[in-house]
């Protein structure tokens, strides 16, 4: 098995409503997101996931949300954009949008650079 990351970021947005301190106010984040795919054939060139094509993966599905009011974009007008609910939406947009030769493991959304919620599905 081989294991495939790459990281991105967006800055945006946003207020947690209900949220009981200072985060239901309006502010925003530099976004880092990692993304881990997993698969086990190469193909003729010895790759698994192509490292270029995996970073346009994640940039598509990143860039509704750079610079935006997160929660004037959907789904995040319905449920507040936590960093939980980012990470599986994006978790969910990537599978998505890759082909059927990797599986997508695992979505890392970093709200600080010290702090980190980490979505993989459950089996």
């Amino acid at each position: 098995m081989y294991d495939l990351t790459v990281r991105g970021h967006f800055d945006a947005a946003h207020a947690l409503r209900g949220y009981p301190g200072e985060c239901v106010r309006l502010h925003g984040h530099t976004w880092d997101v990692e993304v881990v795919v997993r698969g086990s054939r190469l193909d003729d060139v010895g790759i698994v996931y192509d490292f270029k094509t995996l970073k346009d993966d994640l940039a598509v599905v990143l860039e509704p949300l750079d610079h935006a009011f997160l929660n004037e974009v959907t789904p995040f007008d319905e449920i507040n954009a936590t960093a939980e609910n980012l990470a599986r939406y994006l978790y969910e947009r990537l599978r998505a949008r890759i082909s059927d030769a990797v599986e997508v493991v695992e979505v890392g959304v970093w709200e600080s650079p010290i702090a980190k919620i980490t979505y993989r599905p459950g089996r």
